[in-house]
């Protein structure tokens, strides 16, 4: 009978099995040849005896040949078990070896977590792939995609496949575009997201969409983003924001009860101006505390005068506390404060509060009134250090925020094994735009303002909150939501409001704002990155450890060598002329 390499147990001696896959390892033992052999469900140890015929054949075994053996199933002999295997009690006696395929030497040993330059993996990544933490990783994406699926479909949504070549409709990033060869001059573009085409869905009237949708934008790598992403993508029409996020977040709690046995509690939820202003992030990690604190009237008197030109310039001086902190030697502080300039600070003081008194990188003007201030407000303990920041809000804000993210990882404070949800909601609508100052879509133009706001569009619309929200987890942000505008003239204010002109709305949204003239539902949705899930969820700190044929940091698939140069007639075909690049 066939068996996987990972099934086996002590209940099943003496029963007679073919096994096939990979050798693990391969070692002599006193005149026994034994084996482990490996496929996607584990490992069994098989054992080769010099009586058998399979003997001489199983001499020349070397790591990753493909056999398939014959065999019994025996227990192993007492104190030679292995407890970390799950079939760690038997062993299987080979009767017949068969080699199906010889292995060249592999470029890096797949039996063991060596430290494999990445390139190196990902030019062979299919042996890269048959290594047990990504073996692990990509069956756990299964079980998460095939969760959420099961759980849409319980709950009466359609997954429908929206298409790859669409129109170009930028959405924040950049397209990858797709020449035409039968229209020459004209291309496609790659879809960043189905946005448009499942809102068009819901004034077709299907009611509640899903599809785990494939989406590709043109911008730079990080360490949590591909260009070519997968994402769970929902609508629903007839909703409230409050019955989006209570549909979302059930999902969460299936997939994780699901896939990982986790019982997750509710998420809390947070205002996205109570996020930034506590800790100064809209996707804060709340695994740990170290609230952000505004510390201005602790200096209001001050003659520091970095302290007090932030001051009167309506500025923020920010408190953030380090615990054990005060343990730091000067030098440690001086790393610290060029990584808090690295995350946007002009600057960083630091009080260290320690036990033979206080230390300070502005000692002059940081006395033990000011310094017993900051203990009570940041509730810091002796030991513990105060690190400041002072500039405008929003920066001063900001910069602590990636600082407080820094101090919990060196102060040990991120649980791997914790998984910190939560909402935030309340979005600004629009965000004054960085070169003109003109207000520019804070997501995407399509998401309607909060209830009662449209007055402000054009006497104030910095001040108008969206029907926006986004799911965080441990510091990411999983994925963003809203409630849509669906009705036609709506639509076109907020597309004048961002200077774009009536033949250009035409152009680029005709055929969407033509649709919304047809009887368009109040609608709303969200998009959930899985390869982030994924990965936050495997213990992870890379996306391209959860997706099984991922690009480089430079954007580069090494194993096909992509992209490439094509045939010249190729490029003819479609009607394009390649310039030199630039220099």
């Amino acid at each position: 009978m066939k068996y996987s390499c990972g099934a086996l147990r002590a209940s099943d001696e003496r029963a007679v099995v073919e096994l096939a896959g990979w050798v693990n390892v391969r070692r002599d033992h006193g005149g026994l040849i034994f084996a482990d052999l490996r496929d996607r469900d584990g490992i069994t140890q098989i054992v080769f005896d010099p009586q058998r015929a399979s003997f001489g054949e199983a001499e020349r075994l070397r790591h990753e040949d493909v056999i398939r053996v014959r065999g019994t199933v025996r227990r192993r002999p007492a104190g030679t078990e292995n407890a970390k295997l799950p079939t760690g009690e038997i062993e299987v006696s080979v009767d017949d070896l068969e080699v199906i395929n010889r292995s060249a030497v592999p470029p890096f040993q797949i039996n063991k977590d060596d430290d494999v330059d990445e390139n190196l993996r990902m030019q062979y990544r299919y042996l890269d792939l048959r290594r047990a933490p990504l073996q692990r990783n990509i069956t756990l994406r299964h079980k998460i995609v095939k969760a959420m699926r099961d759980f849409f479909d319980e709950r009466g949504f359609l997954e429908i496949e929206t298409p790859m070549l669409i129109k170009s409709t930028p959405e924040g990033a950049r397209d990858f575009l797709v020449p035409s060869r039968l229209h020459p001059g004209s291309f496609y573009a790659l879809p960043q997201s189905p946005q448009l085409l499942k809102q068009l869905l819901m004034i077709a009237g299907f009611g509640r969409y899903m599809q785990i949708a494939r989406c590709m934008r043109d911008e730079d790598s990080r360490a949590d983003r591909q260009t070519e992403f997968t994402q769970l993508d929902v609508e629903l029409s007839f909703c409230t924001q409050e019955e989006v996020l209570e549909i979302m977040e059930s999902c969460m709690r299936h997939v994780w009860r699901e896939a990982l046995d986790v019982e997750l509690q509710p998420f809390p939820r947070l205002a996205h101006v109570q996020a930034m202003g506590t800790y100064g992030s809209d996707k804060p990690d709340l695994r740990f505390g170290l609230e952000l604190q505004r510390v201005n009237n602790v200096f209001a008197k001050t003659d520091f005068a970095i302290f007090k030109s932030v001051i009167d310039a309506n500025g923020a001086i920010v408190a953030l506390r380090y615990p054990g902190g005060a343990a730091l030697s000067r030098r440690d502080f001086d790393v610290l404060v060029e990584i808090a300039k690295q995350n946007g600070a002009k600057g960083m003081v630091w009080v260290a509060l320690g036990a033979d008194g206080v230390k300070s990188s502005a000692s002059k003007f940081i006395d033990e009134s000011a310094a017993t201030q900051l203990r009570e407000r940041t509730q810091s303990e002796t030991g513990d250090a105060v690190l400041l920041f002072a500039d405008a809000g929003t920066a001063a804000l900001s910069a602590a925020g990636k600082m407080r993210n820094v101090v919990a990882e060196r102060a040990g404070l991120r649980d791997p094994n914790s998984f910190a949800f939560a909402w935030i909601t309340d979005f600004p609508l629009f965000e004054a735009d960085e070169a003109t100052g003109k207000p520019a879509p804070a997501h995407h133009p399509f998401t309607a303002p909060a209830d009662d706001q449209w007055a402000l569009l054009e006497s104030d619309p910095l001040r108008m909150r969206a029907q926006h929200y986004d799911m965080v987890l441990n510091g990411f942000e999983l994925g963003s939501g809203s409630i849509r505008i669906h009705k036609a003239d709506f639509q076109r204010k907020i597309f004048a409001m961002l200077g774009l002109t009536p033949e250009q709305v035409d152009d680029r949204f005709g055929f969407f704002l033509r649709a919304l003239d047809y009887g368009a539902p109040p609608h709303g949705g969200m998009a959930l990155g899985i390869d982030r899930i994924v990965m936050i969820a495997a213990g992870e700190t890379s996306i391209r450890d959860v997706i099984a044929f991922p690009k480089n940091q430079l954007m580069r698939d090494v194993m096909m060598d992509a992209p490439s140069a094509v045939p010249e007639q190729l490029v003819t075909d479609l009607s394009l002329r390649l310039v030199p690049p630039r220099t």
